[in-house]
């Protein structure tokens, strides 16, 4: 199949998804970028449809193979009309879009589990979501989500990383009660305690629960949580950006837990 006319019925309708509501109600989502590609299909996310231009693959990069049923070729005024990103490498797909229900997430004997808590900006989830890979975090759970976790810039962001995470999402109370039912201690991070983070035992079974970096943790997760913990800062600030109080934390727990197997 060969696409030319940016009036193409399924043209448009591709156009439709940049919105979150309209992907809601399609069950779908784009993923553009051959990498990103790549790492949702390792990921076993169902792809729909293969939007291909050969006129901006100018590194050569191979379709994978199972999706080589999928291709459409498009024209490269069409391929800009869909595309996003500033340079393009040609590749743009469709897939189903993945179920972050709690209750499908599969657990190990020993998790260690990332909650972030009304996360807004992409830029900030995406890098979270690479850290979560980075250290074989086993899930990644939005509590109280504010953004679409499939939106573009978070797949871009988190350079696919956002498909190779286990991923799930609900209501702080939901978060919690699941927390509590697989047995998992639930670790605040906040500036209002006493405890540094490396005096924490991340080996067992643990939740890092991380907050917004203008608001930090609601009152919610403050009260609930099992352990409070604060990374020591000299300067004239009491807060880092959310990405890099995850890293920070995450690769302790990371430690940790590399030391003891």
């Amino acid at each position: 199949m060969n696409i030319t006319s940016v009036n193409n019925l399924q043209i448009k309708n591709l156009i439709k998804l940049r919105k979150s509501v309209e992907r809601k109600k399609q069950g779908l989502i784009i993923i553009e970028g051959h990498h990103e590609l790549e790492i949702a299909v390792m990921s076993g996310l169902q792809i729909k449809d293969l939007y291909y231009s050969k006129n901006f693959n100018k590194s050569n990069l191979t379709i994978p193979d199972s999706l080589n049923q999928n291709k459409i070729e498009v024209s490269e005024n069409v391929f800009e009309k869909i595309a996003f990103r500033e340079n393009p490498d040609g590749f743009l797909a469709t897939a189903v879009l993945p179920k972050t229900d709690l209750n499908q997430i599969k657990l190990k004997k020993n998790s260690l589990v990332i909650v972030l808590e009304a996360v807004e900006k992409p830029g900030n989830l995406g890098a979270i979501l690479r850290t979560a890979d980075a250290v074989g975090a086993d899930a990644f759970i939005i509590s109280d989500p504010k953004t679409d976790i499939y939106n573009q810039n978070v797949i871009r962001s988190s350079l696919g990383t956002v498909f190779s995470n286990q991923i799930g999402a609900g209501a702080n109370t939901e978060v919690l009660e699941w927390l509590h039912a697989n047995k998992i201690k639930t670790i605040a991070a906040t500036p209002d305690t006493d405890k540094i983070y490396t005096n924490s035992d991340f080996r067992g079974p643990a939740a890092i629960i991380i907050g917004t970096e203008h608001e930090g943790l609601s009152d919610f997760w403050l009260t609930q949580a099992d352990e409070k913990i604060k990374i020591p800062m000299n300067g004239k600030i009491d807060s880092l950006n959310a990405s890099v109080s995850a890293g920070v934390i995450l690769f302790e727990a990371f430690r940790q837990r590399a030391k003891k197997s």
